[in-house]
């Protein structure tokens, strides 16, 4: 049986006491946390002490003990961090992806979504609505949550029923609108129940908006040159 084989059982075995004792947050008589950490740390030294044993002279016990230094400096690092690359994983992945919500946690321990600007020079947002993923626009001009005929249609609004007795001005120009209610709209971890919307007639707004009847919800709105930070 090689190291690397005592590892993976070792860390095969935590796995299985850890979601066998997940409800109860202890396992052994240890928080879940510090056995996870107790596993990882042994199967760890497992391969470590393994590595020094096999080797046949002293040179190769010095490399090796270096090697696994630097692995388990390493592991320590990225544990004692998480949080910071986290952040800058999200941080990332939103310039990477924009109008995906990168969710950051300030110091105060407030939850914050940034959005970052599109290659139009908006800031769009990938926005749960009913539960349904929509792609809008920020609009701080619109009243309400502006849906497109098309997006309505996909969250399954039966817009061709809808009573449009409202005005709208467009980029198309002026529209007729049907007021709805949103059970539920979500960017991250801001969630808001119970929202107006507008649904635009068949062909008048190209992309849906949000709105203030969301936006004017936050706690905060702060705009930047190049991202736009929520705060519930």
């Amino acid at each position: 049986m090689n190291r690397l084989t005592v590892a993976l059982g070792i860390l095969g075995l935590g796995l299985v006491l850890l979601l066998f004792n997940h409800d109860s947050g202890r396992t052994l008589g240890l928080g879940n946390d510090s056995f996870a950490s107790l596993i990882g740390m042994t199967a760890l030294l497992t391969v470590f002490a393994a590595g020094i044993w096999r080797s046949r002279t002293l040179s190769d016990s010095v490399r090796q003990f270096a090697l696994w230094v630097l692995i388990f400096l390493a592991v320590v690092t990225a544990y004692l961090y998480r949080g910071e690359l986290e952040s800058y994983w999200a941080r990332l992945s939103g310039g990477l992806m924009p109008g995906r919500a990168a969710v950051f946690t300030d110091n105060e321990g407030y939850q914050e979504v940034v959005l970052h600007k599109v290659m139009n020079g908006h800031f769009e947002a990938n926005v749960a609505v009913n539960g349904a993923s929509v792609q809008m626009l920020v609009d701080t001009g619109a009243s309400t949550i502006a849906l497109s005929y098309a997006d309505a249609k996909n969250l399954g609004l039966d817009p061709e029923n809808l009573a449009y007795t409202q005005r709208l001005m467009t980029a198309n120009g002026e529209a007729r609108g049907a007021p709805v209610t949103l059970s539920q709209v979500a960017i991250g971890p801001i969630i808001r129940n119970d929202v107006r919307a507008t649904v635009a007639e068949d062909g008048k707004l190209d992309q849906s908006l949000l709105g203030m009847s969301f936006l004017s919800t936050l706690d905060m709105m702060q705009m930047k040159t190049d991202e736009l930070r929520l705060r519930d």
